[in-house]
């Protein structure tokens, strides 16, 4: 915190001045001998107008591309695309051409389809639809369902599985302020 408010040509009674925080708990702040709280932080970040990182010297964030390996299953790939375990899952499927009867199933959830090429076929409870193409759909996954080949060629989707019945947020663009 000392190397940024010299940096920036600041005295203990200018960022006193400009945070409401008194130069004494500035001083200890700064030479180590009070423990940083984030109502003490969040004025003096704003003072120096830098992120809260930057500010406690956040170590960089590591490499965000995730590069699981594809993984086979009932002879559709999978790509994992999230790294954590529970909660919200993402996949990239390629579901390969066929002719297999549909078996709807069940179980706890909510997922989210999102076709990237080819057809997929979609038996939802009564409904039965094929999807192309950028067309998504989302469903409670404790209706029967099944999704597989069109039998017509592959199909590649996005798959995002919420297994305690998340549902998915999804925004075109971020929300600008």
């Amino acid at each position: 915190m000392r190397r940024i408010r010299k940096e920036r040509g600041a005295t203990l009674a200018g960022l006193s001045e400009a945070t409401g925080i008194s130069v004494s708990t500035l001083s200890r702040l700064e030479s180590g001998l009070r423990r940083p709280s984030l109502e003490l932080l969040l004025p003096i970040a704003r003072a120096h107008q830098v992120p809260l990182d930057e500010l406690v010297g956040a170590p960089p964030v590591g490499d965000p591309r995730v590069r699981a390996k594809p993984v086979v299953m009932g002879g559709r790939t999978h790509w994992p695309l999230t790294r954590q375990p529970g909660g919200l899952q993402a996949y990239k499927v390629l579901q390969p051409q066929g002719r297999e009867e549909p078996d709807p199933r069940t179980h706890e959830g909510y997922e989210w389809l999102y076709v990237l090429s080819g057809r997929l076929r979609l038996v939802l409870g009564e409904h039965d639809v094929i999807l192309g193409p950028g067309e998504a759909a989302e469903f409670d996954t404790r209706v029967p369902h099944w999704f597989g080949s069109t039998g017509e060629g592959p199909a590649e989707f996005l798959s995002l599985f919420g297994p305690q019945g998340e549902r998915m947020h999804v925004r075109a663009r971020p929300k600008r302020k």
